[in-house]
């Protein structure tokens, strides 16, 4: 039976579970501030990572921990005010980051990120986004043989378990399919099967678009408060109240707020990052997706020009941003690319809702009948939405969904 249904939050996840409930004949509203695809998901690397099967660990060997803690480095930088506020799920992502609790996790992420290209497809198809995606997978760089060798190992072990498909690169071989690179590399993972996004945020908004043509629709308002009322929920926002029968919460780094005006404490903290376009000097070229691995910034060449992005910075959602690691990224970067001007009047900031056990929280909200959760992807929310908008989906309408959902539950905090 149909049933009037309010999605907040309109990134990949939240328009992607909007996608798939207007598919099923349900009446859909996906509410936000500001148009589709503008917050996080317009600012990430637009690679949908088939291969990503392993959910990013914190550091747990001293000699990375040690070399963390001057806070120069290019692929990870803190501040204290952010370690402090999240010092509870920190720690709790250290202990999960190894051992037995981490290979359990990798099993139950795996799960979600194998279905990735199988749900982006069909609202690739629908939205009529071709154009966008290019095919072919990306590429992890290495500077050390020893490097090198272990993520080939685990390249392998990966493919054994989870059919990820790649090719190492020796030096030669990588040179031939990007010869602007600097010399210096010893060789390359090549992931095949990745799909690469032109423009993250022009997808989302494609996707959009799907949506609003099945008729969804698309409110632009803040959300200023969410209340369980008789028959079911009602929305006040700047625009004035909405009521629904039941409601999805996907707002990403936003979703703990409102949730804990609910009465729900949920373990969310952020990882921000940072991107910036650029020019690419004379007739230099970058034909793929590259990502130095032991630096920790990817380059990918876009429809707004080459973007650098960073890696993550531990800080609180809502703190000035700091460019210090972009222009650490930025130095190195030069070195490997003769990138040439920015392009961007200045760099974009953004943050990954990240939870410490490193999974999403996907599933019914407890104790409140038609309240649902879809957030928490950390670095993936592009890769994942698809997936989550179809199990969400199946959930809601009382289906068995494709995946066991038990390890996505917010009630396993």
């Amino acid at each position: 039976m149909a049933r009037k249904i309010i999605v907040l939050g309109a990134g990949m996840v939240g328009v992607s579970v909007a996608w798939h409930l207007v598919r099923r004949g349900h009446d859909v509203t996906l509410v936000d501030r500001r148009e589709p695809g503008l917050e996080t998901s317009f600012g990430n690397a637009g690679i949908i990572q088939r291969e990503a099967v392993r959910p990013y660990a914190f550091p747990r060997d001293v000699a990375t921990l040690l070399r963390v803690v001057p806070n120069r480095q290019v692929d990870i930088r803190y501040r204290p005010t952010g370690m402090l506020s999240a010092a509870g799920p920190l720690m709790n992502y250290w202990l999960n980051s190894s051992g037995k609790r981490y290979e359990r996790i990798v099993t139950e992420w795996a799960s979600l990120i194998m279905r990735c290209q199988d749900a982006h497809a069909p609202m690739i198809e629908a939205a009529g986004a071709e154009a966008l995606v290019r095919k072919g997978g990306w590429l992890e760089l290495y500077r050390t043989q020893k490097e090198f060798e272990e993520r080939q190992k685990e390249a392998q072990e990966n493919h054994e378990r989870f059919g990820v498909e790649y090719e190492a690169l020796d030096a030669e071989a990588l040179y031939a399919k990007e010869p602007h690179l600097a010399k210096g590399l010893v060789g390359a993972i090549h992931w095949t099967q990745p799909w690469m996004v032109s423009d993250p945020g022009g997808l989302v908004q494609a996707y959009a678009r799907s949506f609003a043509a099945q008729g969804g629709h698309i409110k632009q308002a803040s959300v200023e408060d969410v209340l369980q009322v008789e028959g079911g929920w009602r929305v006040n926002t700047s625009e004035g109240p909405m009521e629904a029968d039941e409601v999805v919460v996907a707002l990403g780094p936003w979703a703990g707020e409102l949730l804990a005006r609910l009465g729900m404490k949920v373990p969310l903290f952020v990882k921000r990052g940072y991107h910036m376009h650029y020019s690419a000097e004379g007739e230099a070229k970058l034909n793929h997706w590259v990502m130095d691995a032991e630096k920790g910034f990817l380059l990918e060449p876009m429809r707004a020009g080459i973007r650098l992005t960073t890696g993550a910075e531990l800080a609180d959602l809502d703190s000035p941003p700091q460019y210090k690691q972009l222009a650490a990224a930025e130095k190195v970067a030069r070195k490997l690319f003769p990138l040439g001007k920015r392009r961007d009047s200045q760099p974009w900031k953004g943050a990954r809702p990240c939870l410490p056990d490193m999974k999403p929280v996907i599933g019914p909200a407890p104790n409140k009948a038609g309240l649902w959760l879809a957030f928490g992807h950390g670095h993936q929310g592009f890769t994942l939405g698809p997936a989550t908008g179809e199990l969400l989906a199946q959930m809601m309408d009382g289906e068995e969904p494709a995946v066991d959902m038990a390890p996505f539950r917010v009630d396993r905090f």
